[in-house]
């Protein structure tokens, strides 16, 4: 059975405090609430709270992710982040490929497949995101973007490798607007997607990977979207600031 994930992305939000006591409440939650055994619960939190936050979390119910990290080991990357860095604070997941880092930051496919092997050599787990534009879905190339962002991203990996990896799909056009691609628009994507790693992998292991839906998820249309067969979980931007609405998106499953 696929791991169902409800992850949040909390983005460049909230003071030290607002975030101490607000991941303090989700994790409180989560423990209290969550009966599911197969969820997930991730919680990207700002890189500065990473260390601190990370003693908060008492139970394997919830887990510590950062938003980003850098390929390299070490080196001269002034303000940068390495892998490394992330496991010796207790970080279990990754964020990276996030349409905000490649749009904002021109992180390209091959940055960002350097991203994943940096994460899995350290035994971390890969959030890879990837989406398409408004004007990619009405020029009708949605489908040949978003395939060819997995397959350089991906399919250099071997089976063994691609099954630790976590696919969040973000349409861009749904990030942060207030609207959510439909359930059943997710669910063909999320069907391609599988059927496109299934071509390169096996559908054996394409029905291992878990593939989160990521774009205005709120409590209110979370169960219809976790609903859909090949969507399993969310990656959260906006209603994971809501620990209440973050913590029933969790409980949608």
């Amino acid at each position: 059975m696929r791991k169902k994930y409800a992850a949040g992305n909390w983005k460049m939000n909230t003071t030290f405090d607002e975030g101490k006591k607000l991941l303090s409440e989700v994790v409180n939650m989560v423990k209290d609430e969550l009966t599911d055994a197969n969820v997930k619960v991730v919680v990207g939190v700002p890189m500065p709270y990473l260390s601190t936050f990370g003693q908060l979390i008492d139970t394997d119910k919830v887990a510590l992710a950062a938003q980003n990290c850098h390929p390299e080991a070490s080196g001269a990357f002034t303000g940068e982040t390495s892998v490394s860095m992330l496991k010796s604070v207790g970080v279990k997941y990754v964020i990276i490929g996030h349409s905000e880092r490649r749009e904002m930051f021109n992180e390209d496919d091959a940055f960002v497949a350097a991203k994943v092997d940096a994460i899995l050599a350290e035994g971390l787990t890969p959030i890879f995101c990837c989406g398409e534009t408004l004007a990619q879905r009405e020029a009708g190339i949605h489908f040949d973007f978003v395939r060819s962002q997995f397959t350089n991203g991906l399919f250099h990996l071997s089976a063994d490798e691609l099954k630790k990896v976590v696919i969040a799909y973000e349409p861009i056009w749904a990030i942060g607007t207030g609207v959510t691609a439909s359930s059943e628009q997710a669910q063909e994507m999320h069907k391609m997607l599988r059927d496109h790693l299934a071509s390169k992998y096996g559908q054996d292991v394409a029905d291992e990977i878990s593939i989160l839906y990521g774009g205005s998820v709120k409590p209110n249309n979370a169960k219809e979207l976790f609903g859909m067969p090949d969507v399993d979980g969310g990656l959260v931007g906006g209603a994971s600031l809501d620990s209440r609405g973050f913590t029933d998106i969790a409980k949608s499953f």
